[in-house]
């Protein structure tokens, strides 16, 4: 190999660490192919790191049901529990729509409106109806 290249290429190399600089020197002088393998690259947020993720940050929540509760924070992200208020923002109509009275079973609400028109009472009992005379004439 000619020795201006080698000055060349070796003194392009100055940058990397003292380890590869001397590989490089070493295979420059034998006959073998010039093989400079590249840093492994530091981990960022991609496919490579999402390997490392294998502990889980939220569970679910005893009163809204999502998967929501952060385990550290011990709180909700969806419903803010363990505070008394439910968590709702004005700037996301649809997510109220979605969480609003109606969405659910609603167990006691939905007699109530049977129970006004009579005026709420209770302990009585219907009185008996009466038979219709069967018109067989």
């Amino acid at each position: 190999m000619n020795k201006n290249l080698k000055k060349t290429l070796v003194g392009a190399f100055f940058s990397l660490p003292t380890g590869i600089v001397r590989n490089l020197r070493r295979s420059l002088s034998s006959s073998e192919p010039l093989r400079v393998f590249p840093a492994p690259a530091p981990m960022g947020k991609g496919t490579g790191s999402f390997g490392k993720r294998r502990n889980k940050t939220h569970t679910l929540c005893v009163r809204c049901g999502r998967r929501s509760f952060h385990l550290q924070k011990s709180r909700c992200s969806a419903c803010a529990f363990p505070a008394a208020r439910k968590r709702t923002y004005n700037w996301s109509v649809k997510a109220i729509r979605r969480k609003t009275t109606g969405t659910g079973r609603m167990r006691y609400l939905r007699h109530v409106p049977r129970r006004f028109k009579t005026g709420f009472r209770e302990g009585t009992e219907a009185a008996p109806r009466k038979k219709v005379a069967a018109a067989s004439a």
